[in-house]
């Protein structure tokens, strides 16, 4: 059987697909023959990718739930495998950003940052891999990110960051046997509203922080999101079968 023909009867949750990196996944899967649950906080949020999928003549679901929350993430899967087909693709996208120095660092700048990312992951994947495991096939992709080494003013991002390295490769080594690989991926700088943010909350024209960011990346551009989306396609894809339990930095130069 073909990859495409392989994948036309697969099912793929992208989490914060919205916008971003999330939504240029999404419609990634999609293209590549996957039927797409679209996830994001607020169902409508995420209509615009479902709209985009769809017209490129795809199909897709929005689907609205707080990653965070185990009632809501189980609801989610089920609707998921109910309209869609049990998944057997998960990305594990979604993620905040509450950055402070340590000594400003609230608890709850902590624990919000704990709970999509660590959290939010943990949940999700434990939702769907029983459908991946029934399909004796699955895909796992975690967003990590070049913070997971270290970065000033993210201690709680940083954490997170680092910890779901961990969580990929211990998910790589317990649901191996089943068919199923466990990879992350560790974006640099990407443009995408999340680092508009940053370069707004830092007072930097965001077209000076692109320019001074790209000075210091070895292939002198940023990252767009369709970089990240065309890793996490080759992670999902057939042929990565026997590819697990590996962290690649998508930062347009060495990492790690």
């Amino acid at each position: 059987m073909s990859e495409a023909g392989t994948t036309a009867s697969r099912v793929a949750i992208v989490t914060g697909a919205a916008r971003g990196i999330g939504a240029a996944t999404a419609q990634r899967l999609a293209s590549d023959g996957f039927a797409v649950a679209v996830l994001d906080l607020e169902e409508a949020a995420a209509k615009g990718t479902v709209e985009a999928i769809e017209a490129a003549g795809g199909r897709a679901l929005a689907v609205g739930a707080d990653v965070s929350d185990s009632a809501q993430v189980e609801a989610a899967v089920e609707r998921i495998a109910t309209e869609l087909g049990p998944p057997t693709v998960l990305v594990n996208n979604a993620g905040v950003l509450r950055d402070n120095m340590l000594f400003k660092m609230s608890d709850s700048d902590w624990d919000i940052v704990m709970n999509v990312h660590l959290r939010g992951a943990f949940l999700m994947t434990r939702a769907a891999q029983k459908h991946m495991i029934d399909q004796k096939w699955g895909r796992i992709v975690n967003l990590s990110s070049t913070s997971a080494l270290g970065n000033r003013g993210q201690a709680n991002y940083s954490t997170a960051k680092a910890g779901l390295q961990g969580f990929t490769k211990t998910l790589a080594i317990e649901l191996g046997k089943f068919g199923v690989t466990a990879n992350a991926i560790a974006p640099g700088f990407i443009q995408t509203e999340m680092t508009k943010a940053t370069a707004d909350r830092m007072g930097v024209p965001f077209d000076d922080f692109i320019k001074g960011a790209a000075s210091m990346i070895p292939v002198a551009r940023v990252g767009q999101p369709e970089d990240i989306a065309h890793l996490v396609s080759f992670f999902v894809s057939e042929g990565a079968g026997f590819v697990s339990g590996q962290v690649v930095y998508a930062a347009g130069g060495p990492k790690a």
